[in-house]
């Protein structure tokens, strides 16, 4: 039987025994060093695992698979979902970290927020940089008191204001704590993004 904790590919920097533990998930076509060192600098002294997207998308690393731009193939989402579920539940059994945080970005903002949303004790704060969800959840009160902070772009072509609007008020409706920061640009990440997310990391 696979070890979860080994099913990625990842990069891992130790921080303080018992300290917070910050998951960070790469856009499209990016790697496990994306945010790697970021999120030590944003979080100093934590714990930090990155795993690296194993679905290629005509070369470009994903964490699930999809059949056009913003259609997700629903049965792969749910098994990975599953799956990247299981590999931070090893982790945090592994490390008993005062507290998980995952960051992640665009296909990563997406894998991470399809995880909260099916085991919402996995992860305490979130930062969704430029998520993408295309279809209509189901309620899940576990989601009550997280802390959240969404984070795009009025002119994204990729993730459209709208369905960004409508997720976030969807997060508040469990009953999560949610912060929205929009910036005037589209799918880059903004430095006024960066001042949002240590803002809100503390």
């Amino acid at each position: 039987m696979t070890d979860p904790a080994t099913a990625y590919a990842y990069a891992e920097t130790a921080g303080a025994p018992g300290g917070e533990l910050v998951f960070t998930f790469h856009g499209t076509g990016g790697s496990e060093v994306q945010f790697h060192d970021a999120a030590g600098a944003l979080v100093p002294g934590a714990h930090v695992i990155s795993p690296r997207g194993d679905v290629s998308e005509m070369g470009a690393l994903r964490y699930f698979r999809r059949t056009g731009e913003g259609v997700y193939d629903m049965a792969d989402l749910a098994a990975r979902t599953r799956a990247m579920a299981a590999f931070l539940a090893a982790h945090k059994a592994r490390l008993s970290p005062s507290r998980v945080t995952g960051l992640g970005y665009s296909n990563g903002a997406n894998i991470l927020a399809s995880v909260a949303m099916d085991e919402p004790a996995l992860v305490d704060r979130l930062v969704l940089l430029h998520p993408l969800i295309p279809f209509d959840p189901p309620a899940q009160p576990g989601l009550a008191g997280r802390s959240i902070l969404i984070t795009a772009g009025q002119r994204d072509p990729i993730c459209p204001a709208d369905l960004t609007r409508r997720f976030a008020d969807w997060l508040t409706a469990q009953g999560a704590e949610v912060d929205l920061f929009w910036h005037a640009g589209g799918h880059e990440i903004a430095p006024a993004e960066l001042d949002a997310i240590r803002q809100f990391l503390g």
